[in-house]
Order: structure tokens, then C-alpha cells, then sequence
């Protein structure tokens, strides 16, 4: 028996999403027929708005939109109908919002707040699926100099080196640093090891002249900045 594949173009008219969106612009369209776009083409007896209902609601703990962010290609690619290039179609428009909503801010960005800071990574980091420590420099206006990743996995104050930190600090010339880590949990209340690490930092910072302005704790769509905390 010959496949059938069901595209976009085989639902009624009022029900294609893209004489919809013509019709009535992008608000009016639902999650699945914004990713049906995306998709273009359904699989066997289903059609592309019914498989990308399916994919909105495949990610456990988090349906919807949002659980693309949590999602990687084997287990898009697990979804009957979902193949290799809708799989990386689908991850590179997570990933596409992402840089939108960083990009957004960048032009009016300054670091010299906790929440510009919260702000500007969030979304790169809330949905992490594991802890990530970043190192932010900054010059003497709190510009960015440089980030990079210097720890992944757990946080732990013997493998998050001083030393590391603050050679990339003098190698890039930084005034000021900030570290920025997610908590996976989603909550951002900052454990007993990170405030020792932020004690640890300042302390380090101090000596060669290098001022810790802040270690901030990303959770879901929310913060906790330690230099607010008094720690700092």
C-alpha cells in the first residue's frame, strides 16, 4: 500500500493555517497551526496540524510550547510522523525564539543591575536540563567584555577553579565579573555550596583586584541574586 502524507493544504480552506493567517494575521492561529506551518506535512491518516498537536502534547512534565525547550532529536524523532528534518526544523525554532528574546534586549542591555542580567539570559538558561555555570566580564561601565561556559553538571566549589575564573578575567582585561548559574529544578533558592563559592570568589576577586559583582541563580522565569542577598 502506498503512503498517504496529508499536508496543510488538504484541511478545508478555513481551516489552513495559512490562508488563516492571511486572513487574520499571526495572533489567530493556535500553537499546533503555527507549528504545522513549520511541519508542512503530516504522515499516514494524519494530518499536519493533528501531528503537531501530538508533538505539543509529547513532553511529560511540560506540554505545549514550551516543552520543545526540553526535548532533544531521538526524542522528536521518536514521535510517529516526526523524522530527521522536522525533528531539527522543530529544534532549530526553540532555539530561533531563544536568540530572539536575547537579541530583543542586547540593544538596551546593561549589566549593572541583577535583573538586566536575569533578563538577558534567561531564556538561554531556564530550560537547561542541567547546571551550567557562566562566567560574564565586564569593563569598568559594565559592558560585556566576554562570556563563556566554565562548568557543566553539578555545582561543586572543587571543580569551580578561581584560578580559572580570574585568568579569563585578566586575559580579557575585566573590571568586574559576575557568575550565572541555572538551578534545573526551576527553583533558584541558592544551597550552602553556592553561597560558599560566592564567599569564596569575592574573596579571590579581592585579592587580585577583580571585583565579584554578583553570582545570580536562574530558575524558571525567575532569580536570586546573592550580592541582593547580602552575600556579596
Amino acid at each position: 500500500m502506498i503512503e498517504k502524507y496529508y499536508t496543510v493544504k488538504e484541511l478545508p480552506v478555513s481551516e489552513r493555517p495559512y490562508e488563516k493567517y492571511e486572513k487574520s494575521g499571526p495572533s489567530a492561529l493556535s500553537d499546533a497551526e503555527l507549528l504545522a506551518i513549520i511541519i508542512r506535512s503530516g504522515s499516514r491518516n494524519e494530518r499536519a496540524v493533528d501531528l503537531a498537536t501530538k508533538v505539543l502534547g509529547y513532553s511529560g512534565s511540560y506540554p505545549g510550547l514550551i516543552g520543545l525547550n526540553h526535548m532533544n532529536l531521538n526524542e522528536l524523532q521518536s514521535i510517529k510522523g516526526i523524522g530527521r528534518v522536522k525533528a531539527i526544523q522543530l529544534l532549530c525554532i526553540a532555539e530561533l525564539t531563544k536568540r530572539m528574546a536575547k537579541a530583543t534586549n542586547e540593544g538596551r542591555l546593561k549589566m549593572n543591575t541583577p535583573e538586566a542580567v536575569a533578563h538577558y539570559y534567561m531564556q538561554d538558561m531556564r530550560h537547561l536540563s542541567r547546571e551550567r555555570v557562566l562566567l560574564i566580564m565586564l569593563d569598568s561601565k559594565s559592558k560585556i567584555l566576554k562570556d563563556m561556559i566554565i562548568s557543566t553538571g553539578t555545582i561543586n566549589s572543587s571543580l569551580l577553579s578561581p584560578r580559572e575564573i580570574f585568568l579569563n578575567a585578566l586575559k580579557y582585561e575585566a573590571v568586574f565579573v559576575i557568575l550565572l548559574h541555572n538551578h534545573p529544578s526551576g527553583d533558584p533558592t541558592p544551597s550552602m555550596e553556592d553561597i560558599q563559592i560566592t564567599k569564596r570568589m569575592k574573596e579571590a576577586g579581592n585579592l587580585i583586584g577583580i571585583k565579584l559583582m554578583d553570582h545570580i541563580i536562574i530558575g524558571d522565569n525567575k532569580y536570586i541574586s546573592l550580592s541582593e542577598q547580602g552575600y556579596i
